[in-house]
C-alpha cells in the first residue's frame, strides 16, 4: 500500500473526484480527513468506509472560501490523526455565462472565492502545518484543462483554474527548502455530478472531446492523485499533470479524405 502511514486532508471529499480519492487513499493505507461544506454527506462517506476500514476517516465541515475554516480543518486533521502529510485542494464549483451578461456578484466572486482563493488557503494552511511539524509534505491542487485555454462560458472559471497552476509553481519554488512538493492536476471531462446532471446529448458531446470518446471516471483521477501523493512521485514537483484523456492534444476527429 503506497500511502501506508500517511495522513491526508481532501477538500470536496464528499462527492465526485473527492470521494473517489478518499476511497482510493484509504485502500492505499492512508488516514483521511474528509473536508466538505456538506458535512452530512461527508459523514455518510465516513460511515460507508467505516465498515471496511474502521478509524481510517473522519469528517469536518469547511467552507474553503474562508481561510479560518481551512486552517481549522488542517489543524483538525493533525489533531485527529497526529500529523498531516498530504492536502488535496479539490473543492470547487463550476458555472458561467457570456462575459457581457456577467453580474460580478453572481458570475465572478463565488468562483474566484472557492476555486481560486480556496486553493490558496489550502496551500498556505497546509504549508504552515508541514513546517510546524518539521516534516515533508505534498500539496496537490485541482486545476482544469480550462486553466490553460479559453472555452465557452468560462471566463471566470478559466481564470481561477489558471491561478491554481500559477499558485502551484510558486508554492513548489518557495516551499522546496522545507521538503514540500506542490503539483496541479488538470482534469478534462469527468463523470462527476456536475457533468452527469446534463442531458445525454451534451454528455456525449463532452465525451467526444476526449481521445477515447468517453468521460473519465472519478476513480481514474483518484488513481493519479494517489500516485502523486506517494513517495514514488518524489521527482514530480511544480508540475501540471494533465489527466484529460487527450482533451488538450487535439481539436476534433475528421473524416479522412480518400487519396
Amino acid at each position: 500500500m503506497r500511502l501506508a502511514g500517511k495522513v491526508a486532508l481532501i477538500t470536496g471529499g464528499a462527492s465526485g473526484i473527492g470521494r473517489a480519492t478518499v476511497e482510493k487513499f484509504v485502500r492505499e493505507g492512508a488516514k483521511v480527513m474528509i473536508a466538505d461544506i456538506d458535512l452530512p454527506s461527508a459523514e455518510t462517506v465516513v460511515a460507508d468506509i467505516e465498515a471496511t476500514a474502521p478509524g481510517a476517516t473522519a469528517a469536518v465541515r469547511v467552507d474553503v472560501s474562508d481561510y479560518a475554516e481551512v486552517e481549522a480543518a488542517v489543524q483538525r486533521a493533525a489533531e485527529v490523526f497526529g500529523k498531516l502529510d498530504v492536502i488535496f485542494n479539490n473543492a470547487g464549483i463550476a458555472g458561467g455565462r457570456p462575459l457581457l451578461e456577467h453580474d460580478p456578484e453572481r458570475d465572478y466572486r463565488p468562483l474566484v472565492s472557492i476555486d481560486q482563493d480556496g486553493v490558496y488557503y489550502g496551500i498556505l494552511a497546509a504549508g504552515r502545518q508541514f513546517v510546524r511539524q518539521g516534516t515533508p509534505g505534498v500539496i496537490i491542487s485541482t486545476s482544469s484543462i480550462y486553466g490553460e485555454q479559453a472555452a465557452e462560458l468560462s471566463f471566470t472559471y478559466s481564470a481561477a483554474k489558471a491561478a491554481v497552476i500559477s499558485f502551484t509553481r510558486s508554492a513548489a519554488y518557495e516551499l522546496a527548502e522545507h521538503g514540500i512538493r506542490a503539483v496541479a492536476i488538470t482534469p478534462g471531462r469527468v463523470g462527476t455530478p456536475i457533468i452527469n446532471q446534463f442531458s445525454e446529448e451534451l454528455r456525449a458531446t463532452f465525451a467526444s472531446e476526449q481521445l477515447r470518446d468517453r468521460l473519465t471516471e472519478p476513480s481514474e483521477i483518484a488513481d493519479v492523485v494517489a500516485y502523486l501523493a506517494s513517495d514514488e512521485a518524489n521527482a514530480i514537483n511544480g508540475t501540471v499533470v494533465h489527466v484529460d484523456d487527450g482533451y488538450s492534444a487535439f481539436k476534433q476527429r475528421l473524416e479522412l479524405p480518400v487519396f
